[in-house]
């Protein structure tokens, strides 16, 4: 396979992946439940705001891997 044929690959899988992403920076605020679980951490100290959201975190790293290996086989 030529340099040029790859490049061209990476570029497509590229494109589509920033296309979902900018796609879930817009929606992000409409789904009731993300980043507001149990478990996530949020620490508060006068103007301070610390914000890890652990357990969206693993919901999310689930669902991506269940979606990844399905598309693989």
């Amino acid at each position: 396979m030529s340099p040029l044929n790859e490049l061209g690959k990476f570029l497509l899988i590229a494109g589509i992946f920033m296309v979902v992403a900018g796609l879930a920076l817009v929606f992000l605020d409409k789904i009731p439940f993300l980043g507001k679980l149990p478990g996530d951490i949020v620490v508060r100290k006068g103007n301070f705001t610390f914000y890890f959201p652990l357990a969206t975190s693993i919901i999310l790293s689930i669902v991506l891997t269940i979606i990844f290996s399905i598309f693989r086989k």
